[in-house]
């Protein structure tokens, strides 16, 4: 990848999906409830140096945090298709402001950071309006899952006309074939770069 724009990377951000310790962490619930890859708890530590990297060249760091909303008692809304499918959340799971939501403490706190309830993070989010504030129109897609918060979010950025790189080894799913089939399947609507790549582009 190149940066068309020279030196200037102030329109470029780094979106870090659902990197949390409630799914990455073993104390988090995805570690609770046996639920997690080599893959995956490997990213941030790949990540952290793009982030630090973008960051000192002017460009954005943006997290995107999974979020199960408390109701009446703190007990969580969740959708009956996860509760079937994740059956060991419970309260207290993806509460906003808890240790599980939080970006895992490898990559530290984003500059922006932006709170999701489905797969994409656009959907009922103030995402867009942020990074249209941030001046952001490029970004460098990762984190999890591959085949779901993660496509899902590139396909609505790709429709909103932000020039997506999705980092093919800088996102995982719960299975390397599964991921793999993803990476494929967003070449339509995505550039395709490695983490070392997008480093090299950043000098």
């Amino acid at each position: 990848m190149s940066d068309a724009k020279g030196s200037d990377w102030s329109d470029c951000a780094l979106l870090l999906c659902d990197l949390q310790n409630d799914f990455i962490h073993p104390d988090g619930a995805y570690g609770r409830g046996g639920l997690g890859t080599a893959e995956i708890a490997t990213l941030p530590g790949r990540l952290a140096p793009l982030a630090a990297g973008l960051r000192a060249a002017g460009g954005w760091v943006v997290s995107t945090h999974f979020t199960l909303v408390p109701g009446r008692g703190g007990e969580p809304f969740i959708s009956p298709h996860l509760k079937k499918l994740r059956p060991f959340l419970r309260k207290g799971d993806f509460t906003p402001g808890s240790w599980g939501h939080a970006q895992v403490d490898e990559l530290g706190p984003a500059d922006i950071a932006v709170e999701k309830v489905a797969f994409s993070a656009f959907y009922m989010s103030r995402l867009e309006w942020v990074l249209n504030r941030a001046g952001v129109r490029r970004l460098l897609a990762a984190g999890i899952v591959t085949n779901g918060g993660v496509a899902s979010t590139v396909r609505d950025a790709a429709v909103r006309d932000f020039e997506v790189t999705l980092l093919s080894d800088g996102c995982a799913a719960f299975d390397a074939e599964t991921h793999r089939i993803a990476v494929e399947a967003l070449r339509p609507v995505a550039k395709i770069a490695t983490i070392a790549e997008a480093l090299a582009a950043l000098g």
